[in-house]
């Protein structure tokens, strides 16, 4: 599976923000663990109907050396649209999509 970043191009709070997003949830949740990332920056149902993370520009540096791919802006709404959950089903499978992390980061 691969794991996409767009560009820092969003600013809020002082600092250059894009996406963290993958086709597959699991493979988001697993590398945004190995990132070091917070699970308050992690963007998905019921909240937004695309999962993703909102990463600051220093974090898509590292995802980028951790093997992230950097994705246009075209690349990234197609991938949007692909992984969206249809806001209709959004509360049928709310705890479903909920991210299930790891309790220990790794060592």
């Amino acid at each position: 599976m691969t794991v996409y970043v767009d560009d820092a191009i969003w600013v809020w709070k002082g600092r250059k923000w894009c996406h963290l997003m993958a086709d597959d949830i699991d493979e988001l949740h697993g590398f945004a663990f190995r990132l070091g990332l917070q699970l308050s920056s992690y963007q998905g149902p019921p909240k937004t109907t695309a999962p993703h993370y909102d990463i600051t520009g220093f974090e898509r540096d590292r995802a980028l050396r951790l093997g992230a791919v950097a994705a246009e802006r075209k690349e990234i709404v197609e991938l949007f649209r692909r992984v969206r959950v249809p806001r209709a089903s959004l509360h049928k499978h709310q705890k479903d999509l909920h991210p299930k992390l790891p309790m220990k980061r790794p060592g």
